[in-house]
């Protein structure tokens, strides 16, 4: 039993220095399985026609919002827009539902385009909603480091959430009441 942990200890410490790099390629295909596993085809496609396109996804942790193939159907994509369509539904950190659940309501958190935040709001029995889109679906990525949940439909943002970001480095911030 002490040679086997002599033998694997350098392996694991190998693994510990690597530098991060774009996003791992095995984490995205175990995603993408899970995500066919829920019946996310339409998203998984999308995600391999934009993986295809160098540095196309950003690097570190990420939580995709994935709304179904029928939602899906009806957003007019362009091919020139799928990047900005794939990264407006990211937030570029792991959050499983049960973070998503202690933010306070209307909480901006940034997605991974700069200047679009997505609003988390807890409507109780209602669910929990990003933006105009309920999660229905969550966790559905357990198998690899990168998270996503199944929403509703497809985001929109109002000119409200979006904000020029002069920092690379964003902080939760929490919108203001009104009154």
């Amino acid at each position: 039993m002490a040679l086997l942990f002599l033998i694997l200890l350098p392996l694991f410490g190998v693994g510990e220095s690597q530098p991060s790099n774009p996003l791992n390629q095995t984490d995205l295909q175990v995603a993408m399985d899970d995500m066919r596993t829920s019946f996310y085809y339409g998203f998984v496609i999308l995600l391999k026609i934009l993986n295809s396109a160098p540095n196309s996804l950003h690097e570190g942790q990420i939580t995709f919002l994935m709304p179904n193939d029928e939602e899906l159907s009806k957003v007019a994509l362009k091919l020139d827009n799928l990047q900005d369509f794939i990264l407006s539904h990211s937030i570029p950190s792991e959050l499983l539902l049960s973070h998503l659940l202690h933010f306070p309501n209307g909480t901006l958190v940034p997605s991974s385009v700069p200047n679009k935040m997505l609003r988390i709001t807890n409507s109780g029995r209602l669910g929990l909603f990003v933006n105009n889109a309920r999660v229905v679906t969550p966790n559905v990525c357990l198998n690899s480091l990168i998270t996503c949940h199944g929403i509703s439909t497809s985001m929109t943002f109002d000119s409200a959430d979006s904000y020029p970001i002069k920092s690379s480095f964003v902080h939760v911030k929490r919108r203001p009441a009104l009154h």
